[in-house]
């Protein structure tokens, strides 16, 4: 890591510093390797790359439900030892609980993570009141009552996204939350998701394969290298905010998704290339 890259990562809310991740033995697979990055308290960053280029480990890592092979990762200032209580997460299914409506749902991190936990029951309606003004900042007021399948595939990941920060998370992790949505719906939900992180300044880490939704809400956007992963670029988004659609059309957007795409395509070929060498030494 360079000088630079370590007076950032001193000052970083999220530092990853030489990370190497490998399951099993030594002769287990190689998730990542030498990963670096610095992210800042407050800001959007996203993580794209090619598939297995280790992405969600990365998101394993961060949380703290693995622990890394080597090197270290800092998170809020404090060395990640395990999970962590300051995140929130949503993934690409919303997981919603189907005997729960849409409150009870919202609230479930409420019954786990302290100290709302041990409040709960005497500030119940606080928390009730919390939870149905998130709902009503992505357009849901009004279905608290609903259960999952009475919403569409769009409402029930607005349900997660609220679930993910009603309990305040400092960090919010997202794992391709809209990716089985349909485009016009996932475009929708990219201005929630900005909406819901400018109003409250979470520190965000999104990761996804695509690469409009990457330039639209973040920040910068690091890209990862094929397995085993690790961090070849990172690019700022100089992009105004509040971001629309119309801002996917602009040329400073279009230049920087295509010298991302151009990136992920040009590491294919060197990974492709690199097994192909490394086979024939073997045979």
């Amino acid at each position: 890591m360079s000088t630079l890259q370590q007076s950032m990562a001193s000052d970083a809310f999220v530092a990853f510093e030489d990370v190497a991740l490998r399951y099993g033995d030594e002769n287990g697979t190689l998730a990542l390797s030498a990963v670096n990055l610095s992210i800042q308290k407050g800001q959007f960053a996203a993580i794209v790359g090619p598939s297995g280029c280790g992405k969600s480990s990365f998101m394993k890592l961060a949380t703290g439900l693995c622990l890394p092979t080597s090197g270290s990762i800092r998170v809020a200032g404090a060395p990640v030892k395990g999970p962590l209580k300051i995140t929130g997460m949503a993934f690409q299914n919303p997981t919603l609980l189907p005997w729960r409506d849409t409150l009870g749902n919202v609230m479930l991190p409420l019954e786990i993570v302290q100290p709302h936990r041990s409040r709960l029951r005497a500030e119940r309606d606080h928390y009730e009141a919390h939870a149905k003004a998130i709902l009503a900042t992505v357009g849901l007021a009004g279905f608290e009552q609903k259960h999952p399948w009475m919403l569409s595939g769009g409402m029930q990941q607005r349900v997660s996204l609220c679930r993910s920060l009603i309990h305040d998370p400092q960090l919010l992790m997202l794992d391709e939350p809209f990716a089985a949505l349909d485009a016009f719906t996932r475009e929708e939900l990219w201005s929630v998701l900005q909406d819901l992180w400018m109003e409250k300044q979470f520190t965000c880490i999104l990761v996804t394969h695509d690469l409009r939704e990457a330039a639209f809400l973040a920040d910068v956007v690091f890209v990862m290298s094929a397995r085993p992963g690790r961090v070849i670029s990172t690019h700022p988004v100089d992009l105004p905010r509040p971001r629309t659609v119309d801002s996917t059309f602009d040329p400073r957007f279009t230049e920087i998704v295509q010298k991302i795409r151009s990136e992920i395509a040009q590491g294919r070929k060197d990974a492709a290339a690199q097994a192909s060498a490394v086979q024939g030494v073997e045979s």
